[in-house]
């Protein structure tokens, strides 16, 4: 619907536009069908018209300043992230064919001589850092300080985006050596595996569904309503500054350090369809869900408990080395750094995927390739791009096809932010900016249309200046392609084929008779005839898009409304 508003709206635009440039055109003489058209244009009539036509372009261009709203749908209580508001718009998606075909061609190649290079860098960053505070920081409250620093920085350091590639099955082609350092590296990091392995799965089947998807799927203004009025109370007692930030403080410290283990053990932020899951036990009542729903369905609860066998040798092990050398001596040197481990697992899930004005899908209006491209990409710095191997720059890829490894994935995201600019998310918000407002404004989404929206703001944003003018298909002359039309247009429209803005307006209206003057002075004795028609199906082009070339497919690419032929 939206697609038909927007059509008809440019072309009502485009009609008093032309019409208006016909009446002001000045009208040569020595001609006699230009004199018989000149006094048509200049008719009582059309003169007594013009104001009126004039007027209407002038309040038209003043209801856009917005930002062509139906292209957004309704942003009421809707606030902008760096993003603003890229992804509300509605537009069309690729298919993951399309997407693969502007990647580069080793972009699926893994070496397993590269991976486990990768493997043995991060674990041997790990146990330095391990082995330099046990020999050099003594087990004394006055160095707490020097304590905290080196979880911070071990747990930092710790290898879990190469046990997360394992999972994925981009570390190698080899199933047995890529399940081997999955399991073992999953195992000291307190992970089952083979759960994690499909529970992850599920999340990058489902991204951004607002009931099927699993990791940090969010309320909706119905179900979070007791969380809504906990922020309202606090607001309350506080004020509402204070009570925000109150608010605010209490969902980073539950998500970053409880919200790992709740999730393992509960399911907490997972799917609301599969209900209650837990990744240790997969059966009632730990694991709810029914045959089409349950999170570990099948073998896959044979594969959760031979994870917990890996568990259970792990804590055998920590059992041991307490005994030996003392709880806190375990705890200061594997709890703390683990702590701070899963907080980053848990703060690259929630910002890549969560933001004031990134959307969630249900049912026929969500797809693969739309949840994916609703990932975004972050400025997480050279350090913690070498650290966590680029999982928080190339995540929109990552997505796309889980099984890229990583040292593939950068050139694949310049590929893709190159020849699908506007699918493309990138959020240029500093981290701990971009991690404030996703917990205070991220909380609960509304239905707009087609999509769920979060409302927790206050009236309506200003989309960008670049928003405020026309629709692309229509101000933007770097496509060489025309406005997509519906089909179900209430009447066929016509493209102006030269190199400036492409504007649409109906068949048959003062604004073509103008248009059609004007061309018949270009021509130069040349002979051109345009015929409206329906695109023939299945018909495709090739497009310059942004200096990239890409062959689009007849599902995707927008076609043009009529034929031009030549006469020859």
């Amino acid at each position: 619907m939206f697609a038909v508003k927007t059509a008809l709206a440019t072309a009502a635009v485009c009609g008093v536009m032309d019409s208006a440039m016909a009446f002001m055109a000045p009208m040569p003489a020595g001609s006699a069908a230009r004199m018989a058209t000149s006094h048509r244009m200049h008719s009582p009539a059309a003169r007594r018209s013009a104001p009126v036509a004039l007027s209407s372009l002038r309040a038209t261009a003043a209801s856009i300043d917005t930002g062509t709203p139906d292209l957004y749908g309704d942003l009421t209580g809707v606030q902008l992230s760096g993003l603003n508001g890229k992804a509300l718009k509605e537009k069309e998606f690729p298919n993951k064919k399309e997407v693969f075909s502007v990647m580069p061609k080793n972009t699926w190649d893994r070496d397993d001589k590269i991976s486990l290079m990768y493997a043995a860098i991060s674990t041997a960053l790990t146990l330095g850092a391990g082995a330099l505070a046990w020999l050099y920081i003594p087990m004394q409250l006055a160095f707490l300080p020097v304590w905290a620093f080196y979880w911070w920085a071990a747990g930092t350091i710790a290898n879990w985006v190469i046990a997360h590639e394992c999972g994925h099955g981009a570390f190698s082609d080899n199933k047995i050596l890529q399940d081997t350092v999955g399991y073992i590296m999953h195992t000291a990091l307190m992970v089952p595996y083979f759960s994690w392995q499909r529970s992850h799965a599920v999340h990058h089947s489902k991204t951004n569904h607002l009931f099927e998807g699993e990791t940090h799927v969010p309320y909706t203004m119905e179900t979070g309503k007791k969380t809504l009025a906990k922020k309202k109370a606090m607001q309350k007692v506080f004020g509402k500054t204070l009570g925000a930030l109150v608010y605010g403080a209490i969902r980073v410290v539950s998500h970053l350090v409880f919200g790992w283990p709740a999730y393992l053990i509960a399911g907490v932020t997972g799917g609301p369809v599969r209900g209650v899951t837990n990744h240790f036990i997969p059966v009632k009542p730990f694991s709810t869900g029914d045959k089409n729903t349950e999170l570990f369905p099948g073998a896959w609860k044979k594969k959760v408990w031979l994870s917990d066998v890996g568990i259970l040798a792990m804590v055998g092990v920590l059992t041991a080395w307490a005994m030996k050398f003392g709880f806190w001596h375990m705890a200061a040197l594997y709890l703390g750094p683990l702590a701070v481990t899963n907080c980053w697992l848990v703060l690259y899930t929630w910002l890549q995927h969560t933001d004031v004005d990134v959307p969630h899908y249900e049912g026929k209006n969500w797809s693969f390739i739309k949840g994916a491209f609703m990932s975004i990409d972050r400025p997480y710095g050279p350090l913690f791009d070498f650290l966590h191997h680029r999982i928080g720059s190339t995540h929109v890829v990552h997505h796309i096809d889980c099984t890229i490894p990583h040292y593939r994935a950068l050139a694949a995201t310049k590929a893709v932010e190159k020849n699908f600019p506007e699918h493309y998310l990138y959020d240029p918000t500093p981290l701990p900016q971009a991690t404030w407002r996703v917990a205070t404004g991220c909380i609960a989404v509304e239905q707009r249309g087609p999509k769920w929206v979060f409302v927790q703001g206050e009236g309506k944003p200003a989309l960008p200046a670049a928003s405020a003018k026309l629709d692309a298909a229509t101000t933007n002359a770097n496509p060489p392609t025309c406005g997509k039309v519906p089909k179900r247009a209430a009447h066929p429209a016509r493209c102006h084929s030269g190199g400036g803005p492409r504007l649409l307006w109906p068949a048959g209206s003062m604004a073509q008779e103008g248009h059609r003057l004007r061309a018949g002075r270009r021509r130069s004795g040349r002979e051109q005839s345009i015929e409206s028609g329906r695109t023939e199906e299945g018909r495709s082009r090739s497009v310059k898009e942004r200096g990239g070339e890409q062959q689009e497919s007849s599902g995707w690419s927008a076609r043009m409304p009529h034929q031009v032929r030549r006469a020859r």
